[in-house]
């Protein structure tokens, strides 16, 4: 469907200088890979990232699982509306699952937008933005099937460490509270050749670790006749020459296999983390959300899971106050999170989503039973998160160095990273040490924990260990490439800000 629609825009003035661009992300995982494919076509297309709040051009990248996603996205335009009447020039585009959804009511309730585009044509942005340009008129095109897989398309990369790659888009699952199916389209799944093609050609960038994504791992190779597909997938890259951390998500209780067990505890560079959607405790409310797994099934997998990978942390997903859940439902799911020792939890209350079955379900249930509820639920695997970080006292620990600080970083002076299970772990650098650069990797003991973060604070030298990275060195780059100055070892300083998903390989860095 494809939409032109008169728009009250001024016509703009040319620009002297290149025209800036701001993407603003909301939603899941995906959403975050999907915007790095709108920046890279942005930038292919001649757009530089904003240094100012204001920009040229400003994406909105949308979610439509949460009820509030509506009132945030309505809050952010009208925030704008103001400010692109003083920029004569500026174009706001909306995209993502919100745009796949709403279609033309963007245009409706915010008539200063001048493109929306769906989930499957993220790709048609660049044109969308010139065509509201030249015209002067709002662009709505929405696609009810993937024109291109979206890894084909150009991206920047928010981080040069560490990747996104998805293996698979859409959803075959029915889940009555969710419409990602709707709005995303049914599994469609890449050749494994094609995904390892662009681990490996993250990895010859500088990445040192690779998060696979999909709605559902583990069902992939589905399409395509291949049952151990995800699980051969795991083990073929733990093939790859200088990929140290190997991450996934989202799998799906109902089809999580052995195999896939094996792979994690058989290939070294899969991480000890799981992430395990339970969504509710209750065997009653699974089979209303169509979840087709029920509570024993969900424990046995992570019984299996911590027999063969007895460090492994596990993570989740729950909703609270789905409809009908009485308080019978609910005590199940706190015996569940009891059991299960989470090592931490997204909990949603239940959301209800028009066009989704659960949205005309009965008993509905007040909001203040949900939110009472809700903080029942939070309080209990608070507990349980301080819990299992306390058991990591005194151990040591391997840690990613990020680029993002705590938010006390500038008190406390720690930098901070990821372990390998996953925690969030903020460490200091001991006097007279060097200090490690986004992408190096530091070996540290616990010395506090929290319920959401460790603490390593070594005393001494002899407590802490750098290992300078491939990963490291790419950062220097990107750091010397953004100044236009040569990096140490670079032959120009100069190297594309934007890569493609499926690109030839390069050769193999030393």
């Amino acid at each position: 469907m494809s939409l032109t629609i008169p728009s009250p825009t001024a016509a703009p003035a040319p620009l002297a200088h290149p025209r800036t661009y701001q993407v603003r992300t909301f939603g899941c995982q995906m959403n975050v890979h999907d915007s790095e494919r709108m920046a890279g076509l942005l930038e292919e297309a001649g757009y530089v990232p904003a240094e100012a709040d204001v920009a040229d051009v400003v994406v909105f990248n949308t979610c439509a699982v949460r009820e509030n996603a509506d009132n945030k996205l309505y809050g952010n335009l009208g925030q704008l509306r103001p400010v692109k009447a003083a920029n004569p020039g500026m174009l706001i585009a909306v995209g993502g699952c919100l745009a796949q959804k709403d279609r033309e009511t963007i245009v409706k309730k915010a008539p200063w937008v001048d493109a929306v585009f769906g989930t499957h044509n993220v790709g048609a942005l660049p044109a969308l933005l010139n065509r509201a340009r030249h015209n002067n008129e709002a662009q709505l095109e929405i696609l009810e099937s993937l024109d291109v897989f979206p890894s084909t398309l150009p991206t920047k990369r928010d981080s040069v460490y560490s990747g996104w790659v998805s293996i698979s888009v859409g959803c075959n699952n029915t889940c009555t509270f969710c419409i990602v199916p709707s709005l995303r389209g049914k599994e469609k799944d890449r050749r494994p050749g094609e995904i390892l093609a662009e681990v490996q050609a993250l990895v010859d960038d500088g990445a040192v670790e690779v998060t696979l994504l999909g709605q559902n791992v583990n069902s992939y190779g589905v399409e395509f006749g291949d049952r151990l597909a995800f699980s051969k997938l795991l083990r073929a890259c733990g093939e790859i020459d200088g990929l140290e951390r190997v991450r996934f998500t989202s799998p799906h209780p109902a089809a999580f296999t052995d195999d896939v067990i094996d792979a994690m505890a058989e290939t070294p560079n899969v991480m000890p983390q799981l992430h395990m959607p339970l969504q509710s405790g209750s065997d009653k409310v699974l089979k209303d959300m169509r979840r087709s797994y029920r509570s024993s099934k969900f424990l046995g997998i992570l019984d299996k899971v911590r027999e063969r990978i007895p460090r492994a942390a596990i993570t989740t997903d729950i909703i609270v106050g789905f409809p009908g859940e009485t308080e019978e439902d609910f005590q199940a799911t706190l015996d569940v999170v009891e059991k299960s020792r989470f090592a931490s939890a997204f909990t949603f209350q239940y959301s209800k989503r028009p066009g989704t079955p659960a949205a005309d379900l009965p008993e509905q249930l007040p909001k203040d039973v949900v939110q009472e509820r809700y903080e029942r639920l939070t309080a209990l695997q608070d507990r349980i998160a301080a819990e299992e970080n306390a058991r990591q006292l005194g151990q040591k620990v391997e840690v990613l160095v990020t680029s993002q600080a705590g938010r006390k970083a500038e008190e406390t002076h720690r930098l901070s990273g990821r372990s390998k299970d996953q925690r969030l772990v903020h460490f200091s650098v001991p006097e007279g040490a060097e200090a490690p650069r986004p992408g190096d990797f530091v070996t540290v003991t616990v010395t506090e924990a929290a319920a959401f973060h460790l603490v390593a604070d070594p005393l001494t030298a002899a407590d802490y260990h750098l290992r300078r990275s491939r990963a490291g060195d790419a950062w220097d780059r990107s750091q010397a490439d953004s100044c236009g100055v040569p990096a140490p070892g670079s032959a120009s300083g100069s190297s594309a800000g934007v890569s493609l998903g499926m690109p030839s390989l390069p050769p193999r860095r030393a």
